[in-house]
């Protein structure tokens, strides 16, 4: 299982406690529904909520900076994680290796 990121300050050294999670860099602590009420939620192409872990299917070709091929259309992303920003899914592409996705150009599998 892989325990979130601190919203507050990005740090991946967060803990479970009981309940809560607690973040040692900054000393935030929340727990999941606190995090859907600060309303962090992304949602793919279709408008489908998604979560950590979700598999994910990429809509049309994506130019990479420094490959010679794009991301086709139809390339199947599994076990996704959500961050803040622009580019809001962080994953690892087959053939691509660790990239960041924008969610309008991802579908829920």
């Amino acid at each position: 299982m892989s325990l979130p990121n601190c919203p507050s300050c990005q740090s991946e050294y967060t803990y479970e406690d009981r309940s809560m999670f607690v973040c040692p860099e900054c000393g935030h602590e929340w727990n999941e529904e606190t995090a859907a009420e600060e309303g962090f939620v992304v949602k793919d192409s279709n408008g489908n909520l998604l979560q950590d872990g979700d598999s994910v299917t990429v809509i049309k070709d994506l130019k990479v900076k420094g490959a010679s091929n794009p991301i086709k259309q139809g390339t199947k992303v599994k076990n996704i994680r959500l961050v803040e920003g622009d580019h809001n899914i962080d994953c690892k592409v087959d053939g691509f290796g660790p990239m960041k996705l924008k969610s309008e150009f991802v579908k829920k599998l």
